[in-house]
């Protein structure tokens, strides 16, 4: 496969209609580990059929929204602080109404839809690296955390002095938290509603393995999240999302037994990517970054095995892993992995 067709999946994961289109030979099911999702999916009812038949009803949102709060470490008096949305795609692409800003600085490399929300707004975009979020300067700042797809981990007193540097200027810091359900201990949540100008992002579907119900939120402060409330209006998430992210995040249990599963497995794909003589770059136990030199030519031989993984325009030597989760997925990515030598 030509390094112009592997950019077709470039931009971000989860193209399994046009792998299929490209690899027309590769088994079948695919093996989809593009994502960055957790295979093992929280399991729990959906909403039921009579909820399915009415718009949903802003209690049941309010207490979704208590849920995440808790979850999230918010003092009980900040609960309100948790805005619903219909996924964190929807937020970040907010993200820019929000602020007001007119120029941004992204701490780079990252997810690159944060780049293309502020460019579709017109705004100035700079990418800075981490480092220099020290003394950076802009009306805006954009940093994921961890990062994807590095799973750089900046340490939560970093940001928040940032974020109150920022607040002091009357500008904003957004923190991109989609994947910190892996490290919660790095989460800036819990401040986010006392410092204005600071903007969580949160993510339900990567960590709780439903990226369907699209379920996502926005934590800041009071005036902000008026402005959130009103650009999504009374129903801003399904009946689906709303039962199944009420009970995930009281499923405390769930969510440690988890954690502590997602690193096991993490540390079982990094064997087995280095056994194939993959470099591991980085990552959080939902996704493992490598580096090769060809490595165009093993996304080509591994999506002709029926294993979809993630690479990147701007840097043809990654692929992104994400971790296989049934035993059958794991079969098959050491049975593609084992023509790749050391």
């Amino acid at each position: 496969m030509t390094a112009r067709a592997q950019g077709a999946f470039g931009r971000h994961g989860g193209r399994l209609a046009a792998a299929a289109a490209a690899f027309p030979h590769a088994p079948t099911p695919w093996v989809d580990l593009s994502t960055g999702i957790n295979p093992h999916g929280w399991r729990g009812p959906r909403a039921a059929p009579a909820a399915l038949r009415r718009l949903p009803d802003p209690a049941g949102t309010a207490a979704l929204e208590r849920a995440a709060a808790a979850a999230f470490g918010l003092a009980p008096a900040d609960a309100k602080a948790a805005a619903a949305v219909p996924g964190a795609e929807a937020a970040l692409r907010l993200a820019p109404r929000l602020t007001g800003a007119r120029a941004v600085a992204i701490a780079s490399p990252t997810y690159g839809g944060h780049a293309e929300a502020w460019t579709a707004a017109g705004a100035e975009v700079r990418a800075v690296h981490p480092d220099e979020l020290d003394r950076v300067e802009a009306e805006a700042v954009v940093v994921v955390n961890p990062n994807n797809p590095d799973g750089r981990r900046l340490p939560p007193d970093l940001l928040l002095g940032l974020a109150r540097r920022q607040a002091e200027r009357g500008r904003s810091l957004i923190v991109d938290e989609s994947f910190v359900e892996t490290a919660p201990e790095l989460s800036v949540a819990a401040a986010a509603p006392r410092i204005p100008g600071l903007i969580v992002l949160r993510s339900f579907g990567k960590f709780f393995g439903l990226p369907g119900a699209r379920l996502g939120f926005v934590v800041a402060a009071p005036e902000t999240i008026a402005r959130v409330r009103a650009a999504f209006g009374d129903w801003p998430v399904c009946a689906d999302a709303i039962a199944l992210g009420s009970r995930a995040y009281a499923d405390l249990a769930w969510a440690e037994r988890e954690r502590s599963r997602l690193a096991a497995q993490a540390e079982r794909l990094d064997r087995s990517l280095r056994r194939a003589g993959f470099e591991i770059v980085g990552g959080t136990s939902l996704f493992r970054l490598t580096r090769s030199r060809d490595a165009a030519r093993r996304f080509a031989a591994l999506a002709g095995a029926g294993v979809l993984v993630r690479p990147f325009d701007d840097r043809p030597d990654w692929l992104r892993f994400g971790p296989p989760g049934p035993p059958a997925a794991w079969r098959r990515l050491d049975a593609a992995l084992s023509g790749f030598s050391a």
